[in-house]
C-alpha cells in the first residue's frame, strides 16, 4: 500500500519540479523582454498560469503528506512541501523584480524612442531649413548669373553695334580714299599737263626773247653801223 502511494507522490513531485523550472525560465524571459508592454503582459499571463498549476501540485503533495500512515514519511513530505513553498515564494519575488526591471527598461526604451523621434523631427526640421536656405542661395546665385549674362549680352550687343559702326566708317573712309585717289590721279595728270605747258611756255618765251634780242641787235647794227 505504501509503494502504491509513493507513485502519485513521485509524479506530483516531478510536476512540481517541472513547473518550477518553467517558471524560472519564464521569469528570465520577462527579465530579457525588450517590450512592448503587450509582450510583457502575455509572458505574465503564462507565468500566472504556471504558478497556479504549481500551487495546485504543492497543495496535492501537502494533502498526500497528511494522508501518510507513517509519521516519518509524513514529516519528510511536509518538509518537501515547505521547501517547495519557499521556492515558490522565491520565484514570486524574482518574478516581481523581473517585471519591475522589464518595465523600467521598456519605459527607458520608450523615452529613448521619444527623444530620438524629437531629435529626428528636429533634424528633419533643420534639414528642411537648410534645404530651404540652400534653395534660396541657389536662386539668388542663378538670379545673379542671369543678371550677369544679361549684362554680357547687352555689352555684346553694344560691341557688335560699335563694330558695325566702325565697319561702316571704314567703308565710308575707303570710299573717300577711293574718291581722293581718283582726285589725286586727276591732279597728277593736270600737274603733269601744266608742267608740260609751262615748259612749252618757257621755251616760247625764250624763243620770243631770243627773237626780240636778235631784232634789237639787228636794228642797232643798221643804225650804228650802216656801212656794214
Amino acid at each position: 500500500m505504501a509503494a502504491a502511494a509513493s507513485v502519485p507522490v513521485r509524479v506530483c513531485h516531478q510536476e512540481i519540479v517541472k513547473f518550477d523550472l518553467e517558471i524560472k525560465a519564464a521569469v528570465q524571459d520577462i527579465r530579457d523582454c525588450p517590450g512592448p508592454l503587450s509582450a510583457l503582459t502575455e509572458l505574465n499571463a503564462a507565468v500566472k498560469e504556471k504558478f497556479h498549476h504549481l500551487r495546485d501540485r504543492i497543495q496535492e503533495l501537502e494533502q498526500m503528506a497528511k494522508e501518510q500512515d507513517k509519521e516519518s514519511e509524513k514529516q519528510a513530505l511536509l518538509r518537501e512541501v515547505e521547501n517547495h513553498k519557499k521556492q515558490m515564494l522565491s520565484n514570486q519575488a524574482a518574478w516581481r523584480k523581473a517585471n519591475l526591471a522589464c518595465k523600467i527598461a521598456i519605459d527607458n526604451s520608450e523615452k529613448d524612442q521619444l527623444l530620438q523621434g524629437r531629435d529626428s523631427l528636429r533634424q528633419r526640421k533643420t534639414t528642411k531649413e537648410s534645404l530651404a536656405e540652400s534653395a534660396s542661395n541657389i536662386t539668388e546665385s542663378l538670379m545673379g548669373i542671369s543678371r550677369m549674362m544679361s549684362q554680357q549680352v547687352q555689352q555684346s550687343e553694344e560691341t557688335v553695334q560699335t563694330l558695325a559702326n566702325s565697319s561702316r566708317t571704314i567703308l565710308e573712309a575707303n570710299e573717300e580714299f577711293k574718291s581722293m585717289s581718283g582726285t589725286i590721279q586727276l591732279g597728277r595728270k593736270l600737274i603733269t599737263k601744266y608742267n608740260r605747258r609751262e615748259l612749252t611756255d618757257k621755251l616760247l618765251i625764250f624763243l620770243a626773247l631770243a627773237l626780240f634780242l636778235a631784232t634789237v641787235l639787228y636794228i642797232l647794227k643798221k643804225r650804228l653801223f650802216p656801212f656794214l
